[in-house]
């Protein structure tokens, strides 16, 4: 479960990067629209979450650009801009979901998990084999204090 966070507010990125490593993601972190871009182009994500408003390239030149590159990735905009008009651009540009700033963390997690449940197209969040099963949305220690 592979997430990228792509955000210039320090505060918030770290409070993004922190909460979903505790929750059991792998995260990468880009601070800027390029580096965001590079990340995006030479790693396998699963969930992308993009600022819209970044230094060097912006978060819609990113979308775009890895949308017409065949990328993919699910996209969770994260921005500030909530004009209609932004959302419905995001959202027509290729992005899978877009969430407006400032934003409950707990909303957030539930969006990103609900994109990696989608990605592969797995409509309940447990997996069963035989007599094993896994529920993907308790966090590590929840799953180990019930077992």
């Amino acid at each position: 479960m592979r997430v990228l966070v792509v955000e210039d507010y320090a505060p918030v990125c770290e409070a993004v990067v922190q909460g979903l490593r505790e929750s059991g993601f792998s995260v990468d972190e880009a601070a800027d629209g390029n580096d965001g871009l590079w990340f995006a182009s030479q790693n396998q994500y699963d969930v992308i979450v993009l600022d819209l408003m970044l230094p060097g390239l912006s978060g819609m030149q990113i979308l775009k650009n890895l949308r017409a590159a065949g990328n993919e990735a699910r996209i969770l905009i994260l921005t500030a801009r909530d004009a209609v008009e932004d959302r419905v651009e995001g959202l027509n540009a290729g992005a899978d979901d877009y969430l407006i700033k400032p934003f409950a963390f707990e909303e957030l997690l539930a969006r990103v998990q609900v994109l990696f449940r989608r990605r592969y197209d797995k409509s309940a969040p447990l997996i069963q084999v035989d007599n094993l099963v896994i529920n993907t949305t308790l966090k590590p220690s929840v799953a180990a204090a019930l077992s």
